[in-house]
């Protein structure tokens, strides 16, 4: 059986909801509920509302997607690192 191509885009939590599911506003202002993979269930990876995510979705349901990866915040100020002890 031949795989489905996946549709992979980046999209914005809005809310979480109960059983791992959340809300996820994409680019086009559209909201899909997502789930999260096994890979971030297995590593306890925690998702908030408000984090930037890349999801996957099929092309045969375009309402729900799955989350395969947290994005890393690039808007945070950085602080210089504190100063060595010796």
């Amino acid at each position: 059986m031949a795989e489905e191509p996946v549709i992979e885009l980046e999209g914005k939590i809005l809310q979480v909801l109960p059983g791992t599911m959340f809300r996820i506003e994409l680019p086009n202002k559209h909201v899909v509920l997502g789930r999260i993979s096994g890979r971030l269930r297995k590593n306890f990876i925690r998702i908030n509302p408000g984090d930037r995510v890349k999801i996957e979705m099929s092309p045969s349901d375009l309402t729900q997607a799955r989350i395969v990866f947290r994005l890393k915040e690039t808007s945070r100020p950085t602080d210089p690192p504190p100063p060595r002890r010796r």
